[in-house]
């Protein structure tokens, strides 16, 4: 059984509708083993302490290193694996701000946006290196890079209103004492 985690327990982010922030950049299938490692599926389940072993099999110095807001660049696939949660949780409350990739596994597409960290499918992985510095404007659906402008469907009302929630348990508790 894996264990649940409240989105109103992680970092919580005010979402403008535009993030600048430094790449991270992976090449293609990064999967969840490797974002969050399997040995600690079960053992961890404080949102912080799963931060700390965040890509920890795949690069040893990013837990220690992501400042609140970097993005992540990255190839295609990026989520694949297991449709673990904390491969999530644990780069959210790591404090990334949003990720960029190729194309990414559905299961965590949802759990991404499920957990209020922003995800833009979208070709700019060739164009950034890591270091520099990317924006994404998720309202006109643009990622700028040092070498050139990409474009993603922008994300529907209802995407955006989970985001800004800080998740879609919060939204739904928002939704249901409106109703």
């Amino acid at each position: 059984m894996e264990s649940q985690v409240h989105p109103s327990t992680l970092r919580n982010t005010n979402y403008l509708t535009r993030i600048t922030g430094r790449v991270w950049k992976y090449g293609d299938d990064v999967n969840t083993d490797v974002i969050f490692p399997g040995k600690y599926t079960y053992s961890l389940t404080d949102p912080a302490e799963m931060a700390k072993h965040a890509l920890e099999d795949l690069d040893l110095a990013f837990a220690a290193n992501v400042r609140p807001g970097d993005i992540i660049v990255a190839g295609k696939n990026w989520g694949c694996g297991s449709s673990r949660e904390q491969a999530v949780v644990c780069l959210k409350e790591a404090g990334v701000g949003a990720i960029v990739a190729r194309s990414f596994a559905r299961i965590y597409f949802r759990n991404a946006i499920n957990y209020a960290l922003p995800i833009v499918a979208c070709d700019a992985v060739d164009s950034v290196e890591s270091g520099e510095e990317i924006t994404i404007d998720f309202t006109a659906g643009t990622v700028a890079t040092p070498r050139g402008a990409y474009t993603f469907p922008p994300f529907p009302p209802e995407v955006m209103a989970i985001l800004e929630a800080g998740g879609l348990i919060p939204y739904t508790q928002q939704v249901l004492k409106g109703a």
